[in-house]
C-alpha cells in the first residue's frame, strides 16, 4: 500500500542577510493512513520547518531548495496557490502551537470553526454553524451551543486549543499536522487534549504528524518516532524500538533529559525521621506563611460573582538551603501565593514572616532592604529581560538600584555571575536577541543572584525550555543552591520536573493546599486523588518501565 504522505530529500534554506542558511537538509520519511508519526528534537532542529513545508506555509524568507513531497499520490510542490486552497484545511489539517495567535480575537468561536466548512463549500452557512457546535462538543467543550457564541478571550488555554482541534478536523482531513499542540498547557490538560486528538483521529482513520520537543509525549502517542537534529534525521523507527534501544547518542541524550522517561534525583533525598512521617528540619525556617487568604474583586456582571477567592487557608514554610516545590494546575493559586510571599500582593488575611520579620508590618526603606534578600526568576526567558539592554546592563540592574559598589566593581560582579551560570564573560556585551532561550534564562538567574539573596522564587522558570536545555538549567540551579546555600520556592505544574529538584512538595488545588510533605513521600505515595491525577499525567508514563531498562544516562552536551 502506498504511503499517504511521502517526503524525499527535502531541503529548505532561509535567507539571512542575503545569504542562504540551510534549516532542513536531506529529510525523507513516510506517513501511512491512520498512523501517528512523531517528529522530535530541540528548538532549531528543523521540526516545524519540515511540517510547514508540507502544507506550504513557510515564511517569506524561506526557500524550498530541493526534494519532493507527495500526498495521496499528488505532487504538493507542483500545486498552484488556488489548488492549495482545496488541499490545506480540507485534505491536510493543522493544529498550531499557539491558540492565542491562531484565533481571531474579533470573531466568535463558532464562526471560526464553521469557516473551515464554508470556505471549502462543504456545507451552507446555517448548517456549518450547527455542525460547528457539534464539533466543539466532540472536542470536549461543555455547553458548546453557548460557548460557540463567545470570543476566544473568554476561553482558557486548554479550551482554545480544543477550538483549534475542532477547526482542524472540521473537514475530516486525511492527515492532521499537530505542531506542538500542548507545549503551553498543564500536564493534566495536555493529556486531555492529546486523548481528544487520538480519539477523534482514530474514529475517522486520520493520520497524525505530531511535532514535539517532548519525547515523553511522543512515547505515549506515536506509532513511529523520527528524531531530528540540526535539520537532519538522525534516527527513526517504531516508538518502542527508538526509546528502548536508541542507536544515536543524541536520541539517548533526549531520553535522559526527558523527566518523565528518565526520572532521576538531582537533589539527595531528604533525611527521614525515625517514625517515617516526614523529613527532619534540614535547616532553620527562613520564611513562614500562616493561614494566607487572598480575595480579589471582580468586574460587575449581571448575575456574576463579585468576589474571587484565589488563595484560601494556605500555611507553609521554606527552610534555609531547601527547595519547596509548589505544584498544581493553572488557576490553582500557585503564582498568587508566590506574590503574597514576595509582598507583591497584600493578603486579605493571614501573615508572611521572613527571617522573623512580619512583612505586613514593614514599609518604606526597611521593606526595600528586605526585598533584596528574596528574588524571582519568571517563566519566559524572552519577556523577562529588556531587549534594549546589554547582558551586562541586565545583570547589573539590581546592583545599580541598590547602589552596590563602583562601576568597576559592578562589572567584576557581572563577570563573576556569568561564570557562575556557565556563560562566557564576553557575553556581557551581547543583547538578548543574540542569545538562545536557555542562555537568556541563565542571564535571568544571574540577575536574580546579583544581590546574593537567601530565597529565590522560580515561577515556572524551566517550563518554556526544551527538555535538554531544561535539564541543564535544573542542574545549574542545584549547583548554585549548594554553592550559595540558597532556598528555592519552585513553582511548577510538571511533577516530572519537581521529582528531580525538590526536597518537599506542596500541592495546590482551587486555591487551597491539599497535600504537603517530603518529595518522595508525596510523589511515590500520594494521599490525595488530585495528586495522583497530576502524577499519572506525566508524559512517558504510558510505556512499560522495561522499555528503558537498557538505557544508561548520557551526559548532556
Amino acid at each position: 500500500m502506498s504511503p499517504l504522505l511521502k517526503v524525499e530529500g527535502l531541503r529548505v534554506d532561509y535567507l539571512v542577510n542575503g545569504q542562504p542558511k540551510t534549516a532542513v537538509s536531506g529529510v525523507s520519511f513516510e506517513v501511512n493512513a491512520g498512523e501517528v508519526v512523531a517528529i522530535v528534537g530541540e528548538s532549531g532542529s528543523g521540526k516545524t520547518t519540515t511540517a510547514h513545508s508540507i502544507i506550504n506555509l513557510l515564511p517569506g524568507n524561506a526557500r524550498f531548495a530541493s526534494g519532493s513531497i507527495s500526498f495521496d499520490g499528488a505532487d504538493l510542490t507542483a500545486l498552484t496557490r488556488k489548488e492549495w486552497q482545496g488541499v490545506r484545511g480540507r485534505e491536510i489539517g493543522l493544529i498550531p502551537q499557539d491558540p492565542t495567535a491562531s484565533l481571531d480575537p474579533l470573531q466568535k468561536v463558532g464562526e471560526q470553526v464553521a469557516e473551515a466548512l464554508t470556505i471549502h463549500r462543504l456545507q451552507p452557512r446555517k448548517e456549518a454553524r450547527r455542525r460547528a457546535v457539534e464539533l466543539l462538543q466532540e472536542s470536549g467543550i461543555r455547553d458548546a451551543a453557548t460557548r460557540a457564541r463567545q470570543y476566544p478571550h473568554q476561553f482558557s488555554g486548554g479550551m482554545r486549543q480544543r477550538v483549534l482541534i475542532a477547526t482542524a478536523l472540521a473537514a475530516q482531513p486525511k492527515l492532521v499536522i499537530a505542531d506542538e499542540p500542548t507545549s503551553a498547557l498543564d500536564v493534566t490538560v495536555q493529556r486531555q487534549i492529546l486523548d481528544n486528538i487520538a480519539a477523534l483521529t482514530a474514529e475517522r482513520g486520520t493520520a497524525v504528524l505530531l511535532i514535539t520537543h517532548d519525547l515523553g509525549v511522543a512515547a505515549d502517542r506515536a506509532d513511529r518516532i523520527i528524531v531530528m537534529k540540526q535539520g537532519a534525521i538522525v534516527e527513526e523507527g517504531p516508538a518502542a524500538e527508538v526509546l528502548g534501544n536508541p542507536r544515536h547518542e543524541y536520541t539517548r541524550q533526549l531520553i535522559d533529559a526527558a523527566p518523565g522517561l528518565s526520572p532521576r534525583r538531582l537533589r539527595p533525598a531528604a533525611p527521614v525521621r525515625a517514625s517515617g512521617k516526614g523529613p527532619t528540619a534540614a535547616g532553620q525556617v527562613l520564611l513562614q506563611a500562616n493561614v494566607l487568604r487572598k480575595v480579589f474583586s471582580l468586574p460587575r456582571t449581571a448575575g456574576g460573582a463579585r468576589l474571587l477567592t484565589a488563595v484560601d487557608d494556605v500555611s507553609l514554610d521554606i527552610r534555609r538551603g531547601e527547595t519547596l516545590a509548589l505544584v498544581g494546575e493553572s488557576g490553582s493559586g500557585k503564582s498568587t501565593v508566590a506574590r503574597l510571599l514576595l509582598r507583591l500582593e497584600k493578603p486579605t488575611s493571614g501573615s508572611v514572616v521572613f527571617d522573623g520579620v512580619d512583612l505586613a508590618s514593614v514599609r518604606g526603606e526597611r521593606l526595600r532592604q528586605l526585598r533584596r534578600r528574596f528574588q524571582v526568576v519568571f517563566q519566559s526567558p524572552y519577556a523577562s529581560v529588556d531587549p534594549r539592554f546589554s547582558v551586562e546592563d541586565i545583570i547589573a540592574e539590581p546592583l545599580r538600584a541598590f547602589s552596590e559598589g563602583s562601576s568597576a566593581e559592578r562589572r567584576d560582579r557581572v563577570r563573576s555571575l556569568l561564570e557562575e551560570v556557565h556563560l562566557p564573560s564576553d557575553y556581557g556585551s551581547r543583547k538578548p536577541s543574540e542569545l538562545s532561550g536557555g542562555q537568556r534564562q541563565r542571564v535571568a538567574i544571574a540577575r536574580a543572584l546579583a544581590l546574593k539573596p537567601e530565597l529565590v522564587v522560580l515561577d515556572e522558570a524551566v517550563s518554556a525550555l526544551d527538555v535538554s536545555v531544561q535539564a541543564q538549567i535544573l542542574s545549574l540551579l542545584v549547583e548554585l543552591q549548594e554553592h550559595e546555600s540558597l532556598s528555592y520556592l519552585f513553582i511548577s505544574h510538571d511533577l516530572a520536573v519537581v521529582q528531580q529538584i525538590s526536597d518537599r512538595v506542596a500541592v495546590m488545588k482551587a486555591g487551597r493546599l491539599v497535600e504537603i510533605g517530603d518529595a518522595l513521600d508525596v510523589l511515590v505515595n500520594p494521599v490525595e486523588e488530585y495528586t495522583r491525577a497530576l502524577i499519572s499525567a506525566i508524559p512517558g508514563r504510558q510505556l512499560p518501565a522495561e522499555t528503558f531498562e537498557r538505557l544508561d544516562p548520557v551526559p548532556l552536551k
